[in-house]
């Protein structure tokens, strides 16, 4: 049986031969496979469910006070141009009763930017399902990344960094619960 050609191979074997390589020379042979694997993990968070991925580890608790898991850090690639951003999110709940394994956390940050992604709709899905599987009184999700498509090309700030926050019920009515949340992280490790 004839194996068919990987079309992502194939796009980068193209890509290359465009950008005026000879993808046959020594070490740029492998490079489109590479790249099809490399892609493929880094858009992995396409094919994962949320359910699958909390799996059942949410657990009751008669606890009210915030949780907090801060300094996540995550890679993604900009679906602008296909190169990569990366940071840390923080992200914390006012709990209702129950409460969600910590590993998982860090797996929503996971299943969120390894997608073709923008940083604000990231944060905003981390926000949202934290808010749908949980039902907490409150959420917040913030994020702080720096961007290779404005570091390497375009306006080339390899100092700056993005930071975006999404706020859901007590964070964003209470002023006192957003600011206990945000003197919480200001001691964060920084992106760059």
């Amino acid at each position: 049986m004839i194996e068919s050609p990987d079309p992502l191979e194939e796009l980068v074997r193209a890509q290359l031969q465009a950008l005026g390589e000879d993808p046959q020379r020594d070490g740029l042979q492998r490079t489109p496979l590479r790249v099809a694997k490399s892609l493929r993990y880094l858009t992995e968070g396409h094919e994962t469910s949320l359910a699958s991925l909390v799996n059942g580890a949410l657990f009751e608790e008669e606890v009210d006070e915030m949780v907090l898991v801060k300094d996540i850090e995550f890679y993604s690639l900009c679906e602008h141009h296909m190169l990569p951003f990366y940071g840390r999110v923080h992200i914390a709940y006012l709990p209702a009763g129950k409460v969600i394994g910590l590993s998982k956390l860090p797996r929503l940050v996971d299943m969120f930017s390894r997608r073709l992604q923008v940083q604000e709709r990231m944060t905003v899905q981390i926000a949202n399902a934290v808010q749908e599987v949980l039902s907490p009184k409150g959420v917040a999700v913030v994020s702080e990344s720096a961007h290779l498509c404005m570091m390497m090309r375009g306006v080339a700030k390899q100092a700056s960094t993005t930071t975006a926050s999404c706020m859901l019920g007590a964070f964003r009515e209470d002023p006192r619960t957003r600011a206990e949340f945000f003197s919480l992280v200001q001691g964060s490790r920084p992106v760059l």
